[in-house]
């Protein structure tokens, strides 16, 4: 991976409690996936968007950086947690406003 786009990533989801990688942007998500997964993270507080189509190598570099395979892509206080799926089995348990209320600890 391109250290510059590592540094960036790393940069971005460690500036942010909530990092959302999604196809679109907040206003305009373009799939359900991530449509989903802003709805899920939006009650917890500010989400911080990064539209993965309007850079192709943001695009691909994301997937490499997580070793995840799918957009849209979740990381709370730094750490990855994974796609919508993933997100909405966190939210059915109650899991998932404990993960953000506990700061990355």
């Amino acid at each position: 991976m391109d250290p510059t786009l590592k540094a960036q990533f790393d940069e971005t989801v460690k500036s942010h409690p909530i990092v959302l990688f999604m196809k679109g942007n907040a206003l305009f998500p373009q799939c359900g996936f991530s449509a989903r997964a802003l709805q899920l993270l939006q009650p917890l507080g500010p989400v911080h968007t990064v539209d993965v189509l309007a850079d192709p190598t943001v695009r691909q570099g994301i997937k490499d950086y997580s070793n995840w395979p799918t957009i849209p892509q979740v990381y709370i206080h730094g750490k990855f947690v994974g796609g919508s799926d993933i997100l909405m089995e966190l939210a059915e348990r109650g899991e998932l406003q404990d993960l953000v209320a506990a700061g990355g600890k």
